[in-house]
């Protein structure tokens, strides 16, 4: 059994890092990006979201479906890393161009590009996320390759929370103050030019070693139909999306709680500059800061009391702080930055579990039918993601909606109360449904061991035959 190395490692966690780059810039900034800057109504936008979002959520199956049947010198899953680092870079940045249109024309050009992002965002995210199935098939060595993967993740998103506004405020600046359109094209292509660099390096320095059974033929059909009574993919699934829920309410809602309850936007200037540093981009740091913390603590927990038990646990104390949080006033600056780092801690504990349990599901899909999808299983988990980030992101500009939000003037109290609901009770309830999914997860790690021992030997067994 190979052993990976730090290089390995490093280069496989860069891939999130480019990929969390511009999630964090959709989840965090593209709703108030179209509201605040490009000039569509939140109701619209949200809707926009639930319809490209749903298309992009049937694509990421067909991806898979592909990668798990593409063959070259590179292996399955490396290639698009290759092939789509550039076009992933280009689509971003036309996502978010200001071009001078109608309303009606905004509405068109926000669905294409964003359509288009999505879609480039799967071609490359579902083979990124299924290469670390195939990278090792230890079932420790991939949980800690996972930890690697969301240290860069949160890593990458903190480089673009901790400088998407001031670069913004830079790079807009004009003799009349700043050109917020321009800022943000500006921005952007930096962001774009250092994904592209670093799906590239993660292409460089990763590779495949777990094959598919030998006896294996080609089957979409029989595929579909072992994903289909895969229990423990259904409930991942449904827990992986009552989880992004959970986390893209809560982002999506933050921009919009310190401009317009939280009234005070400047937390101060940086020394000998006219960069101006905001509460916003404070908690949202703090925010990814305390992701890489649960990271880093998921596998010591998890190999003391299990993936499910640490899974479930985080899920109910975020459901519960978060509850908490509805009653901070303005005034409680110490208390709303304490909370979001221990709710943040709870979050990013979660997700390097997810994706390694989804490995361990296309081992145990493997041990029991004697076949292995893992492209097609590792879709689902960013199927899920973009699912919940999908009913996250339209809730949350339906919600504005609902309570009334208009952009750029002061809020009624109806709608200064919706925000406040959008960052505690609503997304709470996001987290105790997947507390309650995972409690019907059954593939704990004692017996994963075993389904990893016999696939090795069944490996083993099938080379000695090959060869003979």
């Amino acid at each position: 059994m190979a052993v990976l190395k730090l290089k390995e490692k490093i280069g496989y966690g860069f891939g999130d890092f480019a990929s969390s780059m511009f999630w964090k810039m959709f989840s965090m900034y593209l709703l108030f990006f179209y509201t605040d800057v490009f000039g569509i109504s939140a109701a619209v936008v949200g809707t926009m979201f639930l319809i490209t979002r749903i298309w992009d959520t049937a694509l990421d199956p067909i991806i898979g479906i592909i990668s798990d049947r593409t063959d070259t010198k590179w292996g399955k899953f490396r290639p698009y890393l290759l092939w789509v680092a550039i076009p992933f870079g280009m689509i971003g940045i036309l996502t978010f161009s200001t071009p001078e249109l109608s309303q009606s024309g905004k509405v068109i050009y926000a669905y294409i590009t964003y359509t288009l992002m999505m879609m480039v965002y799967s071609a490359i995210n579902v083979p990124y996320a299924s290469l670390m199935g195939v990278m090792t098939p230890d079932i420790k060595s991939r949980t800690t390759l996972s930890t690697f993967r969301f240290i860069f993740a949160f890593a990458g998103s903190i480089l673009v929370l901790a400088t998407a506004e001031p670069l913004v405020a830079l790079l807009g600046k004009t003799n009349d103050g700043i050109d917020l359109q321009s800022g943000w094209q500006m921005t952007i292509v930096i962001y774009a030019i250092i994904a592209s660099v670093l799906f590239y390096l993660t292409f460089a320095w990763t590779r495949e070693r777990v094959k598919p059974p030998m006896s294996q033929k080609t089957s979409l059909k029989a595929d579909l139909k072992n994903l289909a009574t895969n229990k423990p993919w259904f409930i991942l699934l449904g827990a992986g999306v009552c989880t992004l829920i959970f986390n893209s309410l809560r982002d999506g809602s933050a921009i919009y709680y310190f401009k317009y309850y939280f009234n005070r936007q400047e937390a101060f200037t940086i020394p000998l500059s006219d960069l101006s540093i905001n509460y916003s981009t404070l908690y949202l740091v703090l925010g990814q800061a305390a992701n890489i913390v649960g990271v880093v603590l998921a596998k010591p927990v998890s190999d003391r009391i299990g993936k499910k038990n640490t899974f479930m646990y985080a899920m109910i104390v975020a459901a519960v702080l978060s509850c908490m949080f509805f009653t901070f006033g303005e005034n409680d600056l110490f208390l709303i930055f304490f909370f979001q780092f221990l709710i943040s801690i709870c979050a990013g504990s979660v997700f390097p579990l997810l994706w390694s349990m989804y490995a361990d599901i296309a081992d145990y899909s493997e041990w029991k039918t004697g076949r292995r999808a893992t492209g097609l299983i590792f879709s689902s988990s960013s199927m899920s993601q973009k699912l919940g980030w999908t009913l996250g992101g339209a809730l949350t500009g339906w919600m504005l909606a609902f309570y009334g939000f208009e952009a750029n003037v002061a809020q009624t109290e109806e709608a200064r109360t919706g925000i406040r609901l959008m960052l505690s009770f609503i997304p709470a309830a996001g987290a105790v449904l997947s507390a309650i999914f995972i409690i019907f997860y059954k593939l704990s790690d004692a017996f994963m061991i075993k389904v990893s021992d016999e696939l090795e030997e069944r490996r083993l067994k099938e080379n000695v035959d090959h060869l003979s």
